[in-house]
């Protein structure tokens, strides 16, 4: 751009304009007639451009050092850094009981009752069967009432089971959100009877990375010691493996819930670990067995895979979709046989159990890996954020009406 004094027929060169604050130099003397004062530097303020407000996504549900694939789910999430949303937590549960649960829930609810600016804010419940699903429901419908975009995140073994003997409460919780995340195909099936099908999205759980440690023969179990769990059938089949392959060990990880703890040669009942040393223990293990008799999508699964370790598991939920093409072996649930010999040929063939882990680790980082799972989860956020727009528009709008919910 040029500078010219009033009456000037041309234009005037001048230095270029640079930015910041440099001291305007001002001419010595009023310049003669017909002549043209010395240009002068135009200070030209710094261009800031105005920060970017970042989202929320508030989750409700229990966070912390808890056993449990949703705990872990979540914990996961607080750890993350997402590129648009920034999380908070609101604790409804602690796993108390009598009046202190009461406390934890109704202190939930009134923070519910105070966020601020739904028009950036998401609010995620997790849910679980039973109790949880009706408590983190109720905050659900709580936050959509007070006009916020809502997230159903489902978790739990027996979606389906659930939502076919309790349909009035499963829909009236699905029907307060904008979006319903599930594990699994049949959960996909089952919340697309409550709600329309757009509004149903199967995100698989995302895991965290491992760190490479020196492999041991090492089988591992990590999950409550119960009968869903299968655990009895593993006891069972490890009593015949284990006279035959002394160099090997069983840890079995998690607390005591409805199996004792058996004697077991090479076989070892370590009880409840933290989640941390129950990493370091797969990132130690060859093998990790989980011969459960109902899951939806186990995150101990998940975990081993992404810590190199050829995959025992049972044909159930979602572990069929998660092990399929050879990433794992799935045998039939509650099959002490089957699941023998899997076992065997894990311990006996190095080749055979090297191409299993590895093939599990490369399914985590394509479908499982936080890189690859948390996108479509803040994608989902921002999804239910826009549906809330949708809404207050077409509520706003007179003779613009919502289509009516599916029964």
């Amino acid at each position: 751009m040029s500078l010219a004094e009033p009456g000037d027929t041309q234009p005037i060169d001048t230095e270029p304009i640079t930015l910041g604050p440099p001291a305007i130099t001002k001419p010595s003397a009023t310049p003669a007639a017909g002549t043209h004062p010395q240009s002068t530097p135009v200070p030209v303020p710094p261009v800031h451009s105005p920060p970017i407000e970042r989202l929320l996504s508030v989750h409700i549900g229990r966070s912390g050092e808890v056993a449990g694939g949703m705990s872990q789910v979540v914990n996961g999430y607080l750890a993350h850094s997402f590129a648009d949303f920034d999380l908070r937590m609101i604790s409804s549960r602690d796993g108390s009981g009598g009046a202190r649960a009461v406390a934890v829930a109704a202190s939930a609810g009134w923070k519910v009752l105070r966020l601020a600016d739904p028009g950036r804010t998401v609010v995620v419940a997790h849910l679980s069967q039973g109790g949880s699903f009706a408590r983190e429901g109720a905050l659900l419908a709580l936050a959509q009432a007070r006009g916020f975009a809502t997230v159903a995140q489902l978790h739990g073994s027996s979606f389906a089971d659930f939502a076919q003997k309790r349909p009035g409460l499963v829909g009236r919780v699905l029907r307060a959100a904008d979006v319903v995340l599930t594990l699994s195909a049949e959960s996909s099936a089952a919340a697309a009877e409550f709600v329309p099908g757009e509004r149903v999205v199967l995100v698989p759980n995302a895991v965290a990375d491992g760190v490479q440690r020196e492999i041991e023969p090492l089988v591992v179990f990590g999950g409550a010691v119960s009968t869903r769990k299968g655990v009895d059938v593993l006891a069972a089949a490890w009593r015949r493996l284990a006279p035959e392959h002394p160099l090997w060990r069983l840890v079995i990880a998690g607390p005591i819930v409805d199996q004792p703890a058996v004697p077991l040669t090479r076989g070892e009942f370590v009880g409840a670990l933290s989640h941390e040393a129950l990493m370091k223990l797969l990132e130690r293990s060859s093998i990790a067995v989980l011969p459960s008799r109902d899951e939806a999508m186990p995150m101990f699964i998940l975990e081993a895979m992404a810590r190199n370790n050829c995959v025992v598991a049972t044909r159930v939920g979602g572990v069929p979709a998660v092990l399929a093409n050879g990433v794992g072996v799935i045998v039939e649930p509650g099959d002490v046989d089957s699941l023998e010999a899997a076992l065997q040929r894990a311990i006996t063939d190095a080749v055979w159990r090297a191409k299993k882990a590895d093939l599990a680790r490369s399914a985590f980082e394509t479908t499982y890996s936080a890189a690859a799972v948390f996108p479509l989860v803040e994608r989902s956020w921002r999804t239910a954020l826009d549906r809330r727009s949708d809404r207050v528009v077409k509520k706003g709008t007179p003779g613009l009406r919502s289509p009516s919910p599916q029964p």
